[in-house]
């Protein structure tokens, strides 16, 4: 759900960067990581995001019937799985875990930042929906539920939708805020904090995620979602990382190089 920069999570160099050098922006992965291998970070992580979320989601309703309880259990063992994936991958692949976030840099990259191109989106993205599905059936399986049983999960009201543009807005205003201040290494806590509180201030919990919204379409279970809410979960979901780029390019704006200061 987040990246590091250009060379994962060391010291940046000595030397100052020229001014009109580009900073880095989530999804600046380590040059020499072969793509396979960011691939493979990135299907890995999302599936375990998703088992996770899906596995403490059924553990909860196992335990209590209580659903503020079953909430906060779900809330809790995902803020800590999220931020340990992130730190884990995120020198490997970004660890964006997330279309949005990665369709996200990548327009960032067209207009002169640094982030995937379009060869590397199309493997990341399959390989963050695929991750998802294993994720769900896994959480299943380790359960005993269904390895695939559709979600009855009803998640069609407007009032979810608008949760789903604010929860995504905000996660892409992290992120790529993070990058412009230079303060990704904080990028495990400061994300994983965020969803943990987007679960309890937005209607929806949360989603905030394609690929994950996609896998939990495959589990009837508590993190569950109607395949039919499907397309407007994911809609709204890219209309919240626009919203959220928008956001970062007036709140994040660059000065203009070489303006003076007013002296006092």
């Amino acid at each position: 759900m987040t990246a590091t920069e250009p060379i994962g999570f060391a010291p940046a160099a000595e030397s100052a960067p020229a001014a009109d050098v580009p900073q880095p922006v989530p999804g600046a992965t380590p040059p020499r990581t072969p793509l396979i291998a960011r691939a493979a970070a990135e299907l890995v992580g999302t599936a375990a995001l998703v088992a996770i979320v899906v596995g403490s989601g059924i553990q909860a309703t196992n335990l209590t019937k209580d659903v503020g309880l079953q909430l906060l259990a779900n809330s809790t063992a995902t803020v800590f799985g999220l931020g340990v994936l992130i730190a884990l991958l995120g020198p490997v692949s970004g660890a964006h875990f997330n279309p949005a976030v990665t369709l996200a840099e990548w327009w960032t990259a067209r207009r002169g930042g640094a982030g995937v191109n379009a060869r590397e989106l199309a493997v990341y993205v399959p390989s963050q929906i695929a991750g998802a599905i294993m994720g769900a059936v896994l959480a299943d399986a380790m359960f005993g539920e269904p390895l695939v049983q559709w979600a009855t999960h009803d998640r069609s009201a407007g009032n979810l939708l608008l949760g789903e543009v604010v929860a995504t807005a905000g996660l892409i205003l992290l992120i790529f805020g993070l990058a412009r201040t230079d303060q990704l290494p904080f990028a495990p806590v400061a994300v994983a904090s965020y969803i943990g509180a987007a679960y309890w201030f937005t209607s929806s919990t949360s989603f905030a995620n394609p690929a994950v919204t996609i896998g939990r379409a495959f589990t009837d279970t508590f993190a569950g979602i109607a395949p039919a809410c499907v397309p407007a979960f994911v809609a709204v979901q890219l209309v919240g990382a626009v919203v959220g780029l928008a956001l970062v390019a007036v709140i994040f704006m660059r000065g203009k190089p070489g303006a003076a200061t007013p002296s006092a």
